[in-house]
């Protein structure tokens, strides 16, 4: 049997929801397969790395036992020899215990995990693992750069204003200036690197935009500013497939948006019903209620999925990801948001209403993983010279 560490938690904001994704949506699936040795690895907030199969256990972090388990439990360390091994010390003095890996299954939402700040480690490890590598991760959680790649690729994008906290600190005026002279209201203010919805406010003025920049700059030091797309739908298509294969697209979804159009972290996560539950002909999903397909016509949806493969491509996604668009209803454009480059749940709820079970889709995860891994191992990454030999 081969060998999955599932890695969730980690120094993010979306720390808790990592743990779900986790524990609900991949170690289960991927025990139910009986083909895997799971591993659960977990990072704390504070950064600290532990190996256990008790935290594969919900109940260990809803009690806040997980507090003292971490103070008994021996940190675990990493050995890079050719591939990743797991070592801790074991019960017994002088004895440790070694688990070699391989396949890394990340489930790490958020800051130094789906940025591509964790898969820069499997990579120097020589792992193969899930998911959007270093570069598209990397691009993924940048709203700003992924918007500069999609209006490159030629798609469009709602009209932007964007800054770092250095550049707003030094002539705020003339930031905001910019912004009134370039965007029409209502605009968004938007973490340019956080999931989530975090850190993000929908402004109607200039004194609701002050405020709104200081909670993103609260959350980020580069911050985006962009007009609201008029006659709003709102859409996300889930995607799996590498550069080298052919894409698979989970059905067009579309979020049920609330009263003030913003979908922040309480909307999302904690107040929705049980995951599936059906609900005035709306099914709650791994983000709160959405509609399932989108009430759009079939030119919308389909465009919706050519737009969304277009920037999956052009972006360098690989494994899963979903990509949310913006269409306006009434000109029946569709504008790319973002990317997701890890769904929260991995949107498990969407592929089974797809025809994909939780099972199949971690399975085919691992199989894209194990394959970009063969494809990458062709490549030289090393050149011969006789520079040395000159000093």
């Amino acid at each position: 049997m081969k060998t999955v560490a599932v890695i969730f938690g980690s120094r993010s904001a979306e720390h808790d929801i990592s743990i779900i994704t986790a524990l609900s949506a991949i170690i289960k699936p991927l025990e139910a397969t009986k083909q895997y040795n799971v591993e659960a690895v977990y990072i704390s907030k504070d950064g600290e790395w532990f190996w256990d199969d008790k935290l594969k256990d919900i109940k260990l972090y809803q009690s806040g036992e997980i507090e003292q388990f971490m103070k008994k439990a021996p940190k675990v360390q990493l050995q890079l020899d050719g591939g990743l091994t797991l070592v801790k010390s074991s019960q017994f003095a002088g004895r440790k215990q070694y688990k070699k890996i391989d396949v890394v299954f990340p489930a790490t939402h958020g800051t130094y995990g789906e940025d591509g700040a964790l898969m820069g480690l499997l990579e120097m490890a020589n792992v193969p693992y899930v998911g959007c590598d270093v570069h598209a991760s990397a691009i993924a959680m940048d709203k700003v750069t992924s918007k500069l790649i999609a209006l490159a690729a030629g798609e469009a994008t709602p009209a932007m204003v964007y800054f770092s906290a250095k550049e707003y600190a030094e002539s705020h005026k003339e930031w905001h200036r910019q912004i009134s002279k370039q965007l029409s209201y209502p605009l968004f203010v938007k973490p340019a690197r956080l999931g989530s919805s975090i850190g993000i406010s929908r402004v109607q003025n200039d004194n609701e935009l002050t405020n709104a920049i200081e909670v993103a700059l609260h959350y980020d030091d580069k911050v985006l500013v962009e007009e609201a797309v008029a006659n709003l739908v709102e859409v996300t298509v889930p995607i799996i497939g590498n550069r080298d294969s052919d894409l698979t697209y989970a059905l067009v979804e579309e979020p049920v948006s609330p009263e003030d159009g913003v979908f922040d972290f309480d909307t999302k996560y904690m107040n929705q019903g049980k995951g599936g539950k059906k609900m005035g002909g709306k099914t709650a999903g791994a983000q709160g209620y959405s509609k399932l397909p989108a009430d759009i016509s079939k030119e919308l949806n389909d465009e919706s999925k050519r737009v969304a493969g277009a920037v999956y491509r052009a972006v360098g996604c690989e494994g899963i990801a979903r990509i949310d668009l913006l269409i306006d209803k009434k000109s029946k454009k569709v504008y790319f948001n973002e990317i997701n480059p890890l769904p929260g749940s991995l949107y498990s709820h969407n592929w089974r209403a797809s025809g994909v079970s939780n099972v199949d889709l971690v399975s085919r995860l691992v199989d894209l993983a194990e394959q970009r891994a063969k494809s990458k191992a062709k490549l030289n990454t090393t050149f011969s010279t006789n520079f040395l030999k000159q000093f």
